[in-house]
């Protein structure tokens, strides 16, 4: 699973790659929550382990998408 978060104030944004097995609708619920306090750290693991935190009140947006392996590009794409 993917996902992408854009920071206040900075045209980057960050992108992780997150293990297949994570819950979709957990991890929704759980930067929801994040988000409503207002403060504190956003920390996720991709799939290599790497643990990335993100200041909560820097966060612009998220977005969560599907595995890269679902994508298809080119002539094979439905």
């Amino acid at each position: 699973m993917d996902v992408r978060i854009g920071i206040t104030q900075s045209p980057k944004e960050i992108e992780l790659e997150l293990s297949d097995d994570t819950d979709r609708d957990g991890l929704l619920k759980e930067i929801d929550a994040l988000l409503g306090k207002g403060d504190g750290v956003c920390w996720l693991t991709d799939r290599r382990g790497r643990r990335v935190g993100v200041p909560v009140p820097k966060i612009a947006y998220v977005e969560v998408g599907t595995s890269r392996e679902d994508r298809r590009v080119g002539f094979g794409a439905p």
